[in-house]
């Protein structure tokens, strides 16, 4: 026999022989697995093997072990209803332990992912809001010093005029600002109802 015929061929079906083992594959699949078995020494031994450990576990089972009756539904019952462990204090104890060692475990691994993801949008959210405020801060300040400049001006206008065309400007400036309002209602157009 030459060697290749020994050694384990990627192609064999190794899955096969516990479903053909058990009778779980079809007449079409039985017949192919057994004409493999026929060329493939490898499947056909382990095959043997397997069939022998089945062998050996049964005597095993029948011989030697007395399982009373209902004993895998008495085992299932107990198991599921026998919860002594989890209701015990120190179960409770050792399990809130267990979550915050885990917990500080995740927060260290996560640690600079948490910082690029977390704290740095809010301090570019807070920066973007201070750049706000201090747009209207000044914005405000150069407004005040606007309205400060245009009121000297206008009352020096008015206290130095030589001829109280000061006055004038300033009932004309006063007309104008009453007017504007209705200037601007006069020309907005109005939506048809």
């Amino acid at each position: 026999m030459s060697m290749n015929k020994l050694t384990e061929n990627p192609d064999c079906p190794r899955d096969a022989i516990g479903a053909y083992l058990d009778g779980e594959l079809d007449k079409c699949a039985v017949r192919d697995f057994e004409a493999h078995l026929k060329t493939c020494d490898s499947c056909a031994n382990e095959l043997r093997g397997q069939r022998q450990l089945l062998c050996t576990l049964d005597a095993a089972f029948r011989s030697g072990i007395d399982v009373p009756e209902g004993f895998a539904r008495i085992v299932k019952t107990r198991a599921e209803s026998d919860l002594r462990g989890v209701r015990h204090k120190t179960e409770r104890r050792r399990a809130a332990q267990l979550v915050i060692v885990l917990g500080l475990a995740s927060l260290a691994l996560l640690g600079s992912a948490w910082s690029r993801s977390i704290i740095q949008p809010i301090r570019s959210t807070g920066r973007a809001g201070l750049s706000l405020l201090d747009f209207a801060w000044q914005t405000a300040s150069n407004a005040a010093t606007g309205v400060a400049v245009i009121g000297r001006l206008s009352a020096q206008a008015l206290i130095f005029s030589p001829y109280r065309f000061g006055l004038l400007l300033l009932f004309i400036f006063l007309l104008g600002i009453a007017v504007l309002p209705r200037l601007i209602t006069a020309r907005s157009p109005r939506p048809d109802h």
